[in-house]
C-alpha cells in the first residue's frame, strides 16, 4: 500500500467514525447524509485545487519547452516574459520547489537576454547543493504531490506524452548545458559596461567654466571699497532747478 492508498483509507475511516458519533448521538439519518456528502464535497474540492497547483507546474514545463527547443522559431519578447512570469508565480505556491523549474526560469531569461536573472536561478543549481534532488529529504505536501504526479506519468507515458517529452527535454538539457549557460551568463553580466558617476570635482570644475563664459557685470557698489572714492548724490535744489530749467526751454 503506498501513501495516497493510506492516506485515502485514514479519511475514509475518519468520516465513518464520525458517522458513528452522530448515530449514537441520535440525530436522523437524513442530517447524517448531508453531512456525509457535504464533507466529501469538500475534500474532492480541495483535492482538485491541490492537483491543479501541480497541473500548472506541467503546463510551465510544455511552454517553457516549446521555447528553448525551437530555436529556428523567432518568439516574440512578451511571450517569453509572460511563460517567466507564469513560472515565477508558481514559486509561491511551493516553498521548495523542484530544482527543474529553476532551470527552465535561468534559461528562459537567458533566452531573453536578461542574463543577471539567468545567474541568479542557474547559480542555485550550480553552487547550492541544497537545490539537488537527493537533498530534498524532507518534502512539503506542494513537492509530495508533485513528484507522486511525476511518478504517475512515468508509469503511464501514454496518459501525457507531450507533458512527459517536455519534462525529459528539459532534464537533458539542464544535465547537458546547465554548467555552460551558467558561465555564460556570468561572463556576459560581468562585461556589461555601466556609467561611472562624474566626481564631484568635475563637476565643480564644469560649473566654474560656465561661469567664466557669461560676461562679467559692472559691480556697482563693493563692500571693500574705500569710502573716499564713493561720490555723494547731487542736492535736490540742484535736481529741482535742472528740472525747471528743461521744462522753461520747451515751452519756449
Amino acid at each position: 500500500m503506498n501513501s495516497g492508498t493510506g492516506k485515502l483509507a485514514t479519511k475514509t475511516i475518519a468520516v465513518i467514525a464520525i458517522v458513528a458519533i452522530l448515530n449514537a448521538i441520535g440525530l436522523s439519518p437524513v442530517v447524517m447524509v448531508f453531512f456525509t456528502g457535504a464533507v466529501l464535497v469538500i475534500w474532492l474540492v480541495a483535492r482538485r485545487a491541490q492537483m491543479r497547483e501541480v497541473e500548472r507546474i506541467f503546463e510551465f514545463y510544455i511552454a517553457a519547452d516549446a521555447i528553448l527547443r525551437e530555436e529556428e522559431r523567432r518568439w516574440y519578447g512578451f511571450e517569453i516574459a509572460e511563460v517567466i512570469e507564469h513560472g515565477e508565480s508558481l514559486l509561491d505556491t511551493m516553498p521548495d520547489p523542484p530544482p527543474l523549474h529553476f532551470f527552465a526560469l535561468g534559461a528562459l531569461y537567458q533566452r531573453l537576454g536578461n542574463h543577471d536573472a539567468a545567474v541568479q536561478y542557474l547559480s542555485r543549481l550550480d553552487d547550492d547543493q541544497q537545490y539537488d534532488e537527493t537533498h530534498r529529504i524532507v518534502p512539503s505536501p506542494q513537492l509530495r504531490r508533485y513528484v507522486m504526479m511525476l511518478r504517475r506519468l512515468e508509469q503511464h507515458p501514454a496518459a501525457e506524452p507531450q507533458t512527459l517529452a517536455a519534462i525529459r527535454n528539459l532534464e537533458r538539457a539542464r544535465q547537458r548545458s546547465a554548467g555552460k549557460m551558467l558561465l555564460d551568463s556570468r561572463s556576459l553580466s560581468e562585461t556589461t559596461i555601466t556609467p561611472e558617476p562624474k566626481s564631484e570635482s568635475a563637476a565643480t570644475e564644469k560649473l566654474a567654466g560656465e561661469k567664466k563664459l557669461l560676461p562679467e557685470k559692472e559691480e556697482l557698489f563693493s563692500p571693500s571699497a574705500p569710502l573716499s572714492s564713493i561720490s555723494a548724490p547731487p542736492p535736490i535744489a540742484t535736481v529741482l532747478h535742472d528740472i525747471y530749467q528743461d521744462e522753461t526751454g520747451a515751452s519756449n
